[in-house]
């Protein structure tokens, strides 16, 4: 899901929002330790992102308004019919097939990259058989992901997610850093990162956190609740870490099946039979193995938040519905999806060193530092794939730019 503020589609819904709005949500949620002027340039860049991904690149998009991701004061989030990450990359892989101009080479890696005596840059690549190849280039956009797969800097920069899960590409080994670093740009934020609390263990498939937005809750082996689930899907995976075996169920009830349905991947959990259902307090506690009393406790408790009767103890206030039996109830762990430091750009992409740009070099995605502070409470949904698709629109506008600049 790509946010935008101030998009057509949200002009078509009636939603009144605009870049200001969210760069104030962004700031809010990362008690403004965000990047101030990456976090701009991003939420200035949304829109026309969103409707450059519709009208040039034919991305199908829709406005996602039946739930509110926690953080966003508004309805922002633009996606593809059946909101999965896989088909939004079919789509761009389709379009960039179609580009005469356009040379993929896959699957190369990149390994280095050096400033060149006749000017440029001298980029190294190497293909799966080791061979290597420099090609002499005018501009470089450093795309090759984060280091969530570099486990020794995961364990340095990210201690709380040193054993977790990680839901990310194999690919994101930190070859960003280490470039970057041979060049001596700047680098920030090595200490924010996305997770997720809710990965159903052992299909290992993403359980939208709109089962918890619609008012789902949270159990872990114990049959317990031990946290405002509502915080955020990023700042919760350490929590459920945190339980015996880094274990827990996301729990919610039958009408909450029926709105996660348009999700691909909800689809997948369904049949792959990781939707388990329980008939009442007790079958749910037989099926969570967790004593009755416990469970019974936990539901009573959510549900007396939910009506207004009584103040939620973990602090919960944002409760979308009772929950209902027959319940429904998935295995989770917590994981980490994707690094959110990287090297420092500007609002037009460009990677900076002793802070000023180094003309030609350029980073988006997971290569670059995010817009979401420090750690994983400052991760609003979205941040990642508007770091990686909004940069990358700006930088390859610089590099346009530029080429014509020199000629």
């Amino acid at each position: 899901m790509i946010p935008a503020a101030g998009s057509r589609w949200q002009a078509a819904a009636g939603i009144q929002d605009d870049p200001a709005i969210f760069l104030a949500d962004v700031m809010r949620k990362t008690n403004g330790s965000a990047d101030p002027i990456v976090a701009e340039a991003l939420v200035e860049v949304a829109p026309d992102l969103v409707a450059w991904l519709a009208d040039e690149v034919g991305v199908p998009l829709d406005l996602v308004t039946d739930f509110r991701y926690p953080g966003h004061s508004q309805h922002r989030m633009h996606t593809v019919p059946d909101r999965s990450g896989r088909t939004l990359h079919a789509a761009l892989a389709a379009a960039a097939r179609k580009e005469a101009n356009l040379t993929i080479a896959v699957p190369f890696r990149l390994r280095t990259v050096g400033f060149s005596e006749r000017g440029g840059f001298l980029a190294e690549i190497m293909d799966p058989d080791g061979r290597r190849e420099t090609l002499q280039v005018g501009s470089v956009v450093l795309a090759t992901g984060g280091y969530g797969a570099n486990a020794a800097m995961v364990a340095e920069c990210l201690p709380d997610m040193r054993s977790a899960l990680y839901f990310g590409s194999d690919a994101c080994s930190g070859d960003a850093l280490e470039i970057g670093r041979a060049l001596g740009a700047d680098i920030g934020y090595l200490d924010a990162y996305q997770g997720h609390g809710s990965i159903a263990v052992p299909h290992n498939i993403l359980v939208t956190w709109a089962a918890v937005t619609h008012g789902g809750i949270i159990l872990g082996a114990h049959g317990r609740r031990f946290g405002d689930e509502s915080r955020g899907y990023s700042e919760y995976a350490a929590e459920v870490l945190s339980q015996p075996g880094g274990d827990a169920w996301v729990v919610f009830d039958h009408e909450i099946d029926r709105l996660c349905r348009p999700f691909a991947d909800y689809g997948a959990l369904v049949d792959g039979g990781a939707v388990r259902s329980a008939a009442d307090s007790e079958a749910l506690a037989a099926l969570v193995g967790a004593p009755a009393e416990s469970v019974d406790s936990a539901l009573r408790e959510a549900g007396a938040a939910a009506r207004g009767d009584a103040a939620d103890p973990w602090g919960r206030l944002d409760w979308e519905r009772i929950l209902d039996p027959p319940y429904r109830a998935v295995h989770v762990t917590g994981a980490l999806i994707h690094t959110q430091g990287g090297l420092r750009t500007n609002g037009h992409g460009s990677v900076m060193r002793d802070r000023a740009p180094v003309p030609g070099l350029y980073a988006c995605g997971g290569a670059a530092a995010g817009i979401s502070g420090h750690g994983a409470g400052g991760y609003l949904a979205g941040n990642g794939l508007l770091a990686a698709l909004g940069l990358g629109l700006v930088a390859g506008r610089s590099v346009v730019r530029r080429s014509e600049d020199l000629g």
